[in-house]
């Protein structure tokens, strides 16, 4: 058995008095002061999150973009320097292997953002089909990454000096305190933020600062509770629940993240046969019309109690203050049904619902 990793900001952690859990291979923190504080405060004004568990892959080499267009999902065409892209790892049956973001720095190369337990498989899929000239960087441990989220996220960072305004899935370089970062406009929350690539030996000192300098706006540090409580509310999918190998990208609603007029990608074949047909099975989002919590691998039924499905992710919303999930069920449901979740002996009622379930403050974008 691997040894479980730590952050380089885990000793910060630790002061915090957080607590802790194995996640991707890695020990992080679940939560600080607690999951719904924690998430009212990003969705209200500002969090800051360590997500240093997320891999870090270079990718360069003449035609580094060229190459990668051959594997990845997405069009890396549709991007230039400076901007990001969501993207998959797909098998050849069309289930994602992982799912990114790739940043374009130029034609020649490409920052890749892994999910934390697949890390690994990416490099080493991409190694095997790498050709002459292109070089893989595994950084994952090299890297930092601070995640600072919420309505006030650009005056916290502005008052570090760093830039902001970018738009959304772009980045900019940055420095602080003497040290070289990336400042990009993404994350997971649904709300506006940005993601802080840095040296891991420089980490601690710069997480000690955006905690001082958001603390006008009652910044917290939020755990991978919290982070799944947001992500879930806008029905961002999960690699491991609601993406894997086994569900494709078209089950799990991300297809618009595949170039389908690209001739070559993992899994063209198989994803464009299943788009020409249409899914038998599609995730959907189900909402409680009473107080049932739908929780992971819980079944889903219909009027007559026939089986439609599972729960892939399942948690309360604090902001709704009501059940919410992700279901892989029948395509055949439609929006609007109602069908029942099998929750601890009893059916609950739910709605299904196209997420978001909730609306991101108005300075998402």
């Amino acid at each position: 058995m691997s040894q479980v990793r730590r952050s380089p900001l885990h000793d910060r952690h630790v002061a915090l008095g957080a607590r802790f859990s194995e996640f991707g291979g890695w020990e992080m923190p679940l939560q600080y002061s607690g999951v719904v504080a924690e998430h009212n405060r990003v969705r209200g004004s500002v969090g800051v999150f360590d997500v240093s568990h997320l891999g870090k892959l270079w990718v360069r080499g003449p035609g580094a973009v060229d190459f990668l267009n051959r594997c990845l999902s997405n069009d890396l065409g549709r991007i230039h320097a400076g901007q990001a892209q969501y993207t998959l790892v797909c098998n050849v049956d069309g289930g994602v292997v992982d799912d990114l973001i790739a940043y374009r720095l130029g034609d020649d190369e490409v920052l890749l953002i892994p999910n934390a337990a697949n890390a690994a498989t990416v490099h080493e899929l991409l190694a095997r089909s790498a050709p002459s000239g292109i070089e893989l960087r595994d950084a994952h441990t090299a890297y930092a990454v601070v995640a600072v989220q919420g309505p006030m996220s650009d005056e916290t960072l502005a008052a570090l000096g760093l830039p902001v305004g970018q738009d959304y899935m772009a980045f900019a370089p940055g420095a602080w305190g003497g040290t070289a970062l990336t400042v990009c406009r993404t994350g997971y929350t649904g709300e506006r933020g940005y993601e802080l690539v840095v040296p891991a030996e420089a980490s601690g000192a710069l997480w000690d600062a955006v905690l001082a300098a958001g603390a006008e706006y009652d910044i917290l540090p939020a755990g991978l509770g919290a982070r799944d409580t947001l992500r879930t509310e806008m029905g961002y999918p999960l690699h491991g629940q609601d993406l894997s190998p086994s569900i494709t990208a078209l089950e799990s609603g991300v297809g618009w993240a595949v170039g389908w007029g690209k001739p070559e990608f993992w899994g063209a074949d198989a994803l464009k046969v299943e788009k020409s047909v249409g899914a038998a099975r599609v995730l959907r989002g189900l909402k409680a019309t009473g107080r049932g919590i739908p929780r992971v691998r819980m079944e889903v039924v219909d009027q007559a109690g026939g089986r439609l499905g599972e729960i892939t992710s399942g948690t309360f919303s604090p902001t709704l203050g009501a059940g919410i999930g992700l279901a892989l069920i029948d395509s055949s449901v439609p929006l609007g049904a109602r069908v029942g979740v099998l929750v601890r002996g009893r059916t609950e009622e739910f709605e299904v619902v196209r997420p978001p379930f909730v609306t991101p403050s108005v300075r998402q974008a």
